[in-house]
């Protein structure tokens, strides 16, 4: 069955049931009774066994706990991301946050949210665990304004060259590939903004996040789920920045003569 089938058969929203599949919410003991049945899940043994998972899944999500500190879109994310098979990110001016240093996170926090830093950083620094599960792989594509502005400077020079040594040494893992666009590819797709594409095992659609670092506004963040044309545009895009790209490797050289190249702190 598709998600359109099942969702039509349990009178749902499709963005209820994608929400539930992906993880982003949990799914109450009733409504999961109901879809085993329509899936001919009859065994007693079987559906008590989900049925314990799901009273324990009611249980409050880790990133639930900061729906106060972030956009709802945010947090709906961030619940997909812990889901996902294969993550895809593009950023143009600023490290990743799942490869950000603590000090880097914090120093970049405080010149946008200084007054949610500490919860917003530790979103962050959580949301690293993922790099250490079996079986996810990671595509980080970032321009290299991202690796040559100097975050930290000039108070703590530091910083930026102790975040570049963790993201050569964080390149090497095999599950994780970092790519830089360099600034003498020209124009690329990916001068729009910074995107992530999220997909999930089996048949299941993409999802698609847009951020914007500052939230709220004419231009907040946005997630797209569904058939939304814009995900397979941005698919395509990051395949093209893959191309522009340096390649893995020469990408992780550049990552480390840059950062040999600032100032020791």
């Amino acid at each position: 069955m598709t998600q359109e089938q099942v969702a039509a058969a349990m009178e749902w929203s499709l963005s209820k049931l994608i929400r539930i599949e992906g993880g982003g919410v949990s799914i109450s003991v009733s409504d999961l009774k109901s879809l085993l049945a329509r899936y001919q899940i009859t065994d007693e043994d079987h559906v008590e066994e989900l049925v314990a998972l799901a009273r324990a899944a009611r249980q409050r999500s880790w990133f639930t706990a900061f729906r106060d500190v972030t956009s709802p879109q945010y947090v709906t994310f961030v619940g997909y991301e812990a889901a996902a098979s294969i993550i895809r990110q593009f950023e143009p001016t600023l490290i990743p946050g799942q490869l950000q240093t603590e000090e880097y996170a914090r120093a970049v926090t405080l010149e946008y949210a200084a007054d949610r830093a500490d919860k917003l950083v530790e979103i962050r620094i959580r949301r690293q665990e993922l790099l250490e599960e079996p079986g996810r792989l990671f595509f980080f594509i970032l321009d290299e304004a991202a690796i040559q502005r100097q975050v930290g400077a000039p108070t703590n020079p530091g910083i930026m060259r102790r975040q570049l040594r963790k993201l050569a040494e964080t390149a090497r893992q095999p599950n994780i590939t970092i790519e830089i666009v360099p600034f003498s590819a020209g124009v690329h797709p990916g001068m729009k903004g910074p995107f992530t594409v999220l997909e999930f095992p089996g048949d299941d659609e993409d999802v698609l996040y847009l951020e914007n670092a500052r939230g709220g506004g004419s231009n907040p963040s946005a997630l797209l789920t569904g058939e939304d044309p814009q995900i397979l545009t941005h698919r395509v895009a990051f395949e093209r920045l893959r191309e522009q790209s340096l390649g893995p490797k020469k990408s992780v050289e550049l990552i480390s003569q840059v950062a040999e190249s600032m100032t020791l702190g």
